[in-house]
């Protein structure tokens, strides 16, 4: 079994408490130890990698009652929870209408698998100016709650990252709720992103740009930019020259210039400094030419592969161990079996339950072979702890088949030839299914969207959405 090991130890213990008090009480216990997690889709990745030494006790959080709410507060300000994801955002119409620009920056991050596990608060908490809902939550003035076994503090956005993967949490600390203003009523704002590729892409540069407007003249501008320093920078000479003017090509292209030389961007693997300086002036003069024509885009209904745009459900606490059994519903069954502590769900579905289905791709969460549903959404279960399966409700390509017939889908993939290797296959038969339970007569874009996550490297794509088309009778 592949396990999730570090230098000279391993995960030892997966708890999931029932309560926030005890989440704190763990941390206060074992604050060097102990790790948080919830979506996990980065922290899988760096305990894999040994990048995070001395790791020993994951704190499970997703079990947690009250923490994956969106709500509207007495003051008008948006307080959304720790288990909050990207495609709850996605869905929000709260969020579309009074906070746009965050709603964009979740509807451009990886795919609806990643989305159904991976929260706001894990973005922001993870710290890496790359990622894309920190520049929006910074122009909306979001303040961050961290709670202890001590107490509370509140914590501005702008003061929480100290650096490339730093900011001012301490190891005893957890982010219970992050809180924002919405846009006024004379301002508009967008985020706008470039990467490598159309989509599972780690933004090269991204932005939020932000005019309140008096007719045609600026009042005032929020420009933050993100991926182009070691934190998410805010750019006020280009903010300033648009104040008392109107939006015009020429103020525009100065801004753009003004945002560009305020910046001396980094280089890395996905981009050279000198391009992303181009592309800052890019980003911000698309942005402010959006917000002049009011030309923002709301995307059709989005395809969640989700009925409810998270897998993260309350449920029985759990305390695991290496030999802890754990039972969990898979595709309509009662299995159990130990293993699972220190173990992707991928590995224990593979190796324990010998559903053999599932498959091994990139273990990144980059290729989607490894698609399984969990309590109703589909996740990339190479990222989701083994353990988070207890009590929960689990789909595998095994189980789309039905009282002997295959599942319409899988019909469609023989009767169009959409399959040549079939290693991908899996992965794309779990989402396409999900898809259909959610949407019955999905639009082309929403077949494009389900397939986001999913790679293939022998058709062409052509077949495999000729069989999606048949499945859905559209």
């Amino acid at each position: 079994m592949h396990e999730v090991q570090l230098t000279g130890t391993r995960i030892d213990r997966h708890i999931a408490p029932e309560s926030v008090a005890a989440v704190l009480d763990l941390l206060a216990e074992h604050p060097s130890a102990t790790r948080l997690i919830a979506g996990g889709t980065d922290l899988i990745m760096e305990l894999d990698r040994r990048s995070r030494p001395g790791v020993s006790v994951l704190v499970d959080i997703t079990r947690l009652p009250g923490l994956g709410t969106i709500e509207r507060l007495d003051d008008g300000r948006i307080r959304i929870g720790a288990l909050v994801t990207h495609n709850q955002i996605v869905a929000s119409d709260l969020i579309w209408e009074s906070a746009t620009p965050l709603a964009q920056a979740c509807w451009e991050i990886g795919s609806p698998q990643l989305r159904n596990r991976a929260t706001i608060v894990g973005n922001l908490v993870t710290a890496s100016p790359a990622n894309d809902t920190i520049s929006p939550l910074r122009v909306l003035d979001a303040d961050l709650t961290l709670a202890s076994a001590s107490g509370e503090r509140v914590v501005p956005l702008a003061d929480f990252h100290t650096g490339v993967r730093t900011s001012v949490l301490r190891p005893d600390e957890m982010v219970t709720h992050v809180t924002f203003r919405t846009l006024y009523a004379d301002e508009r704002a967008v985020f706008v992103k470039v990467g490598n590729r159309s989509a599972q892409a780690i933004s090269v540069v991204h932005g939020t740009v932000a005019v309140r407007l008096a007719g045609e003249s600026v009042t005032d501008a929020r420009i933050a930019l993100g991926s182009v320093a070691p934190t998410i920078v805010t750019v006020v000479d280009a903010e300033t020259l648009l104040v008392a003017q109107p939006l015009s090509d020429e103020q525009i292209s100065a801004a753009a210039a003004a945002a560009a030389a305020a910046c001396q961007p980094i280089d890395d693997v996905r981009s050279s400094a000198g391009h992303r300086s181009a592309m800052i002036s890019a980003i911000v003069t698309r942005g402010l030419e959006t917000l002049r024509d009011d030309s923002a885009i709301r995307p059709e209904t989005p395809a969640l592969l989700s009925a409810t745009g998270t897998s993260h459900q309350p449920a029985q606490a759990i305390d695991a161990g290496p030999d802890t059994v754990i039972t969990t519903t898979v595709n309509h069954q009662s299995m159990s079996a130990a293993g699972a502590n220190g173990a992707t769900l991928l590995d224990w579905i593979r190796d324990e339950l010998q559903l053999t289905g599932t498959k091994e791709g990139c273990a990144e969460g980059e290729c989607g072979a490894c698609t399984v549903i969990v309590d109703g959404s589909a996740v990339m279960s190479c990222l989701v702890p083994a353990a988070v399966a207890d009590g929960r409700s689990l789909t595998t390509i095994e189980g789309l088949a039905a009282n002997g017939e295959l599942h319409p889908l899988q019909q469609a993939f023989i009767d169009n030839a959409a399959v040549q290797c079939g290693f991908c296959i899996p992965g794309f038969l779990v989402a396409g299914a999900s898809l259909l339970d959610e949407v019955a007569t999905p639009t082309p874009a929403q077949l494009t969207d389900a397939m986001a996550g999913n790679l293939c490297r022998c058709t062409g794509y052509y077949k495999i959405v000729d069989a999606f088309t048949q499945a859905a009778g559209s």
